[in-house]
């Protein structure tokens, strides 16, 4: 796992933080997303008919994947000695390859961009969704942090 304290961010761009463990996608975590989203679409509920479709069984959510990349983001990054970091958002989510049922996947992440804000520092970690044993990404997305100096921690 890779530190930074405000100091070390500001200047990190460009830095790879490698990756996190890997995580099984089952046909129940896919089950379980289905129902707490209300997307109960046949490619990814569906195991019977989902095999003679186009991807030969089912298939996790975009979201669901796109959802454990702060899981992901947790494992790789870390933050000492600030006041408060946020998740502001994402940019650029891309589903380039679908995660089929029994996969694995793990999250590889860099940091793209350091910006400084009126609060602080924002941040830009790329975090790419790596499949076990295919060569295509699950998903990439930019996730924004925006990081406030301890000095400056103020409650609102």
């Amino acid at each position: 796992m890779a530190t930074f304290t405000y100091v070390t961010l500001a200047n990190a761009a460009g830095t790879d933080l490698g990756h996190s463990r890997w995580i099984e996608i089952d046909q129940t975590r896919i089950d379980a997303f289905a129902e707490i989203t209300e997307d109960r679409q046949w490619i990814h509920v569906d195991p019977e008919r989902a095999a003679s479709g186009p991807f030969g069984s089912t298939i996790a959510h975009g979201y669901l994947t796109l959802s454990l990349v702060a899981g992901f983001l947790d494992e790789i990054f870390h933050l000492d000695g600030i006041g408060m970091s946020v998740n502001y958002g994402t940019d650029r989510v891309r589903f380039p390859h679908p995660v089929k049922v029994d996969s694995r996947v793990r999250g590889r992440g860099e940091i793209v961009e350091v910006t400084p804000v009126s609060t602080g520092l924002q941040a830009t970690v790329r975090i790419t969704v790596e499949i076990d044993g295919t060569d295509r990404p699950a998903c990439v997305t930019d996730v924004l942090i925006r990081v406030l100096p301890a000095d400056d921690f103020v409650r609102v």
